[in-house]
Formats: C-alpha cells, structure tokens, sequence
C-alpha cells in the first residue's frame, strides 16, 4: 500500500475526505529528500502556484503525522522540521550543528545497541527513541580554529526528546 492509499484509509477512518489540496501536498512531500517546515513547504507550493493556503498546509502536515506517515522533529529552531516516516526498518538519529543549522543523519548499530541493553537494565520496556547530538559540524570546526570555543561563544539549545546519512540544511 503506498502513502497516498494509507492517508486516504486514515482520511476515512476520520470522516474526512482526500481533497485534491492534500493529495497535492503529499505527492509534493514524496519529492523532498531534506528536512523541511511548514513554511518551506507552503513556498514552493506557491511558487508551483498551487494555490494551497497555509492554513490547509498547516493543517494536512498534522493529518500526515497522526496518520505515521510524516514525523515532525523539534530541532530547538522555534518551528517544527517534517521527514518522511521511515515505519520499521529505516531509523536513524541526527547530528545537528549549533552554528550552521545543518542535520547530519546516521546509524550506528552500537549505539542502538546500548539503548537496548539500557532499557533492560532498567526493566524498560522501548517503544521508539530519538536521539539529536548538539555540536559543531566539521566544516563550522575548521572555521573556529584558533578561537575559544568556551560557553559563552556558543548559542547552546536546550536538548528536548525529538525524532536521515546525508547533510540537511534548513
């Protein structure tokens, strides 16, 4: 079953319907390959001169989260980023640079390995998981060399629980 006939089974299930506007907006969404907002979403919509309202964009990426088929990922910027949900066999955690706002995805299997072992050792049950490192990318590094890098020249966010390898700009 691809995404569209799962949204529209959860459309439904809800007593809504699959307007031209969200299927619209979904079938753009399948054509990203970064993380993206709310706002980036309804720019290049306009400029494709959809005529979707951001009010209808706002509203279907929280359908497209209720229905698991978006996660929406609080990265400390004041505004939500959305990627595609990745159901069982994809997941992945992130590296989010402090300076330049990029998003580095990765896996690493030890890592996923030690949250199990974590959790049985506290006799708890995981469910999901997401995990965001806060730093400084390699390229903002290079760029810092030779400065202090002490706390007080470093915007660091408040490290909240959130939800790709290749480098994401938003």
């Amino acid at each position: 079953m691809d995404d569209l006939e799962r949204f529209q089974d959860f459309l439904k299930a809800q007593g809504q319907k699959l307007t031209q506007q969200r299927e619209t907006i979904l079938r753009r969404i399948e054509q990203m390959e970064e993380h993206f907002s709310a706002d980036d979403l309804y720019e290049v919509l306009r400029k494709e001169r959809k005529g979707i309202s951001k009010a209808t964009v706002y509203r279907t990426l929280a359908l497209l989260v209720e229905a698991k088929l978006l996660d929406a990922l609080d990265f400390e910027r004041g505004h939500l980023l959305y990627e595609r949900a990745h159901g069982g066999g994809e997941h992945h955690d992130h590296l989010v640079c402090i300076r330049c706002r990029r998003i580095l995805e990765f896996h690493n299997e030890d890592i996923e390995r030690l949250q199990e072992e974590v959790a049985k050792r506290y006799d708890f049950h995981m469910i999901s998981h997401t995990h965001h490192i806060y730093g400084l990318c390699g390229r903002c590094q290079r760029k810092e060399r030779g400065r202090d890098l002490s706390s007080e020249e470093v915007d660091r966010p408040r490290v909240r629980p959130s939800r790709r390898s290749r480098p994401v700009t938003n």
